[in-house]
């Protein structure tokens, strides 16, 4: 039987390892190949700018939708299924899209994309080794995070390679062949000594408080609006930073380079926080890593973008993403809950997915010809720095209810 199996648990190393290599593939087959789809598409199927980007805002509100169900399955000890099953219906969700000829169409298999995104990214991925590795489930984390920060240096270039060598239906054979026979494969078999509960740490409660307990406390109630401000700012400079460079008078070359760049800076920032994490105090680590999201962008605001200042943010802002990543994938268990991490989750699932859809559309919003990104940097970096205050404040109760 596929799902009866159960082995030896595996080593930290090995284990985050390859279950990275499904996020590299699932991150860069769907999230970063749809900005490459959207071209072709539009021409083909009559759509406007604004009718296909709503198929990714529907895709990402579909996986908020789903991301509590699946946290509660992970946290039963099904992320097997779970996750085998997720890179299943990403790949017949891609296959179908090769078919696509209308616009209903093209919407409904975006919808269906981003419910198996739920199953398949790192949300369930962190709740799986938070499980698995109680003691050091930060570490696998940043394990676990090397080859997904790379998906867009990897899968930019091979979709549109795929793309200009077969055309956008075959290119998406390609990518559902991945998913079809790497990462469920992979999934079913990384995944098959499950455990079927969560076994806490040493320095968790002997008794289990159920999930509502912990919605009853300020902390995570902080951490939300912590993921919730910071997702916001990461979801809406992507989306805008083309235009931002080009603002700031950075020559084509740069304009292009620097972006693709930013993927293998937050991989050098994550590198960085796994050879020197034993060296830092972990609390203090999470209290200033995401302070350089703000930073990169008050460099921007006083900088007057121009080429030095859009340098110095995409370092700082690629820094800080790439580590703010493992901060935002631990926090939860950190402060409130290691039992109940993926239901936790789960449940700012639909706040954060509606944050990433919005805050692109503020961001554009906020641009004027006469001031440009001026007002929209302003509002970006209050929302990180209100974000960063929350993880403080958060962290601050709990470390003082943990010594009382």
């Amino acid at each position: 039987m596929l799902f009866v199996r159960r082995p030896a648990p595996r080593a930290l190393g090995p284990f985050s390892f390859w279950l990275s290599l499904p996020q590299l593939i699932t991150w860069g087959s769907v999230f970063y190949t749809f900005s490459l789809l959207m071209t072709p598409l539009e021409a083909e199927l009559g759509m406007s700018r604004a009718q296909s980007s709503l198929a990714f805002s529907l895709a990402l509100l579909a996986e908020g939708l789903m991301a509590y169900a699946v946290g509660r399955w992970i946290d039963a000890g099904h992320e097997r299924l779970v996750m085998t099953l997720g890179s299943i219906w990403v790949g017949l969700g891609l296959m179908a899209h090769s078919w696509v000829t209308s616009v209903t169409a093209f919407y409904a298999v975006w919808v269906w994309l981003g419910l198996g995104l739920a199953a398949t990214l790192y949300s369930p991925a962190f709740a799986v080794v938070t499980r698995r590795f109680a003691q050091d489930f930060r570490r696998a984390i940043i394990t676990l995070t090397f080859l997904g920060g790379l998906a867009s240096t990897v899968f930019i270039p091979l979709s549109s390679w795929w793309i200009a060598l077969w055309g956008w239906r075959y290119a998406l054979w390609a990518l559902a062949a991945l998913q079809l026979l790497v990462c469920a494969p992979l999934h079913a078999w990384l995944l098959q000594d499950a455990a079927p509960q969560t076994h806490r740490g040493d320095d968790q409660p002997p008794a289990k408080s159920p999930v509502r307990e912990h919605l009853r406390h300020a902390p995570f109630w902080l951490l939300a609006v912590f993921s919730l401000f910071m997702m916001a700012v990461t979801s809406a400079l992507p989306a805008h930073m083309i235009a931002l460079l080009q603002e700031a008078q950075l020559p084509p070359a740069w304009v292009i380079a620097i972006p693709a760049a930013i993927g293998v800076i937050q991989v050098v920032g994550r590198l960085l926080l796994f050879v020197f994490e034993r060296h830092w105090d972990v609390h203090t680590a999470n209290r200033w890593i995401p302070t350089l999201i703000p930073l990169g962008l008050l460099v921007l605001l006083t900088g007057g973008l121009n080429p030095l200042a859009a340098s110095v943010f995409v370092v700082l802002y690629g820094l800080g993403n790439g580590m703010n990543t493992i901060v935002k994938g631990t926090a939860m268990a950190q402060y409130v809950s290691r039992q109940h991490v993926g239901q936790l989750n789960g449940l700012m699932g639909v706040p954060i997915a509606l944050a990433r859809a919005l805050a692109p559309l503020t961001v554009g919003l906020l641009w004027s010809p006469a001031k440009g990104y001026g007002l929209a940097l302003g509002w970006l970096l209050l929302a990180s720095i209100m974000g960063t205050a929350a993880l403080w404040m958060a962290q601050h109760l709990a470390l003082r209810t943990a010594r009382s």
